[in-house]
């Protein structure tokens, strides 16, 4: 049976610690520090259950227990983008958004954020182009982090790619298929 969207709905608060302990269990731990960024604000912009899994995500980053399996620093969680003197386009590039428009949660290792959108969808913020690029979305949190922790797993050669293949093209996520981010093809 494939996976579905709906499956993954509470993934954050549900099951992401012990996915993480299972293939993350030996990583160092995320820190950043107590100025960071307040997430309270832009969680009053989301709709309840993206909302949830921010606030639970924003929970596991301030603790100091996550798993590092994502670029989560001070420099990539909260990104002050206006303090930064950095544009935030939408994907038509001519409409630009602020700081109340998104929110980063961690960084791809190429200068590139993972932005969550006030519409609950995860975009890449490309630094290049200061553009949250199309073909990089996924549709909420819960189903980006199920995805990364999932791409960062096979990548370690800790799960493999023909157990979650399946599943990655059910989800039909912009940003895991080889049309969009190409997760799928960087774990081949």
């Amino acid at each position: 049976m494939t996976l579905s969207l709906g499956d993954l709905a509470g993934y954050t608060d549900r099951d992401l610690d012990a996915d993480l302990a299972r293939w993350f269990s030996d990583a160092e731990r995320v820190e950043v520090p107590a100025e960071t960024r307040s997430v309270e604000p832009f969680l009053a912009r989301l709709a309840p259950d993206d909302a949830a899994a921010l606030a639970a995500l924003d929970r596991r980053v301030r603790s100091g227990a996550l798993p590092l399996f994502l670029d989560v620093f001070d420099w990539s969680y909260g990104f002050d983008f206006a303090g930064n003197d950095c544009r935030i386009l939408d994907s038509d590039y001519e409409t630009e958004l602020t700081d109340d428009d998104v929110y980063s949660i961690g960084a791809d290792g190429d200068g590139n954020y993972f932005c969550v959108l006030t519409t609950g969808e995860i975009a890449v913020w490309f630094h290049e182009e200061e553009v949250l690029e199309g073909g990089t979305r996924f549709d909420n949190l819960d189903v980006f982090l199920w995805s990364y922790v999932r791409y960062g797993a096979v990548r370690a050669g800790r799960l493999a790619l023909a157990e979650v293949e399946a599943d990655f093209r059910a989800l039909g996520q912009d940003g895991a298929l080889d049309e969009g981010l190409g997760l799928l093809s960087r774990m081949k």
